[in-house]
């Protein structure tokens, strides 16, 4: 299956026309494309783009591809709701939020919504975002892609103001360890996810094998604190851009590489409220139990039942986890904390140059 013809046509333009040191990126040649300029010319959505309620034939491509969009997922009136509500929060109306600072008096909107890139766990102090969590556009869809048993361990909301970070290449199991590798994230757009703002970008059947590739620090101001996945045999060019309108739901894989790039537009946002779901047969062994607890046998209980039955219900449910916010990097990363990782940055800047 062709992906993103546009896209290839000018990284092959760019390798003939251009000398090695001068050429463009796939993401720089898609970003002179314009908003939407990777969708097909002739007005048609890419490969993997589908309407609820899921065909066969869009579970099929999941499967295969470690992706999916639902286009048109949540109406108007839900996205604006999201968005007012994320406002709600990041004045912190609805409660503390770790690392957030109460906003000055009379502080805009947009002073309020710039300061952060993005808040961990917001479904734990609002009930709209708790809600979302099982909006029927996903538990529809992961009952077809999961099976009928789903649950919900975390929620995350990306304000991204214009100039903020993306993230580098990772992988979800990487920090949400499923023993199943049923793993999905559901990435919500509160806004278009263009080319120029940072939409996601994915390595198609990147999950097949199964592997969790090796994770270091990056060094590129491009991107946020989180770590790079690394030593993996795709390269920038096999990716693809996943641009989507508001209200649209990209879903993948929990071992599908993925990345974001900075949001690069003169002004706005590139909100997206990304929620993160397993099978509920499967244990999940996100922290270390205690010490009478094997850790063959951790099963994390700070979870949302989302769709049919929990397997473990008679375990009962925890309250773990609390709203806080992620570094974007403005002031440094903890890795940048000593001489030995200074110096590697210096060196990866002047690689850079």
């Amino acid at each position: 299956m062709v992906f993103c013809q546009d896209l290839r046509q000018y990284w092959q333009m760019s390798i003939t026309l251009t000398p090695a040191k001068s050429r463009l990126s796939p993401e720089d040649l898609c970003r002179h494309l314009g908003p939407f300029g990777s969708w097909p010319q002739d007005g048609g959505l890419p490969p993997g783009y589908f309407s609820s309620p899921l065909s066969e034939e869009a579970s099929a491509f999941y499967q295969r591809e470690g992706f999916l969009v639902v286009v048109d997922a949540l109406t108007a009136p839900e996205v604006e709701e999201l968005k007012s509500e994320a406002l709600r929060l990041c004045r912190n109306e609805q409660g503390t939020i770790a690392g957030v600072e109460p906003s000055p008096a009379g502080a805009s909107d947009d002073e309020v919504l710039e300061r952060i890139l993005c808040i961990h766990f917001p479904h734990k102090l609002s009930s709209i975002f708790h809600d979302s969590l099982s909006h029927p556009a996903i538990t529809d869809t992961l009952t077809s892609v999961i099976g009928p048993n789903v649950k919900c361990m975390q929620s995350m909301l990306f304000l991204k103001a214009s100039g903020k970070p993306g993230q580098a290449w990772h992988q979800d199991e990487d920090f949400i360890p499923t023993r199943d590798r049923s793993l999905a994230g559901a990435w919500i757009a509160l806004d278009d996810a263009t080319l120029e703002n940072g939409c996601l970008w994915v390595l198609p059947r990147s999950h097949e094998r199964g592997i969790l590739w090796p994770q270091k620090f990056h060094f590129d101001k491009r991107f946020d604190c989180t770590r790079e996945s690394y030593d993996f045999p795709w390269k920038d060019e096999d990716s693809v851009p996943v641009e989507v309108k508001a209200g649209s739901i990209v879903f993948f894989n929990g071992y599908l590489l993925h990345r974001s790039l900075p949001n690069r537009a003169t002004h706005g946002y590139r909100r997206s409220l990304v929620n993160h779901y397993m099978s509920a047969e499967s244990l999940l062994p996100w922290r270390k139990p205690d010490d009478q607890t094997s850790m063959a046998l951790a099963d994390y209980r700070d979870i949302v039942m989302v769709a049919g039955q929990d397997p473990y219900g008679f375990k009962g449910t925890e309250e773990l986890a609390q709203a806080s916010v992620r570094s974007d990097g403005k002031g440094g990363c903890a890795d940048w904390n000593n001489e030995e990782q200074k110096l590697k940055a210096a060196e990866y800047a002047a690689r850079k140059a």
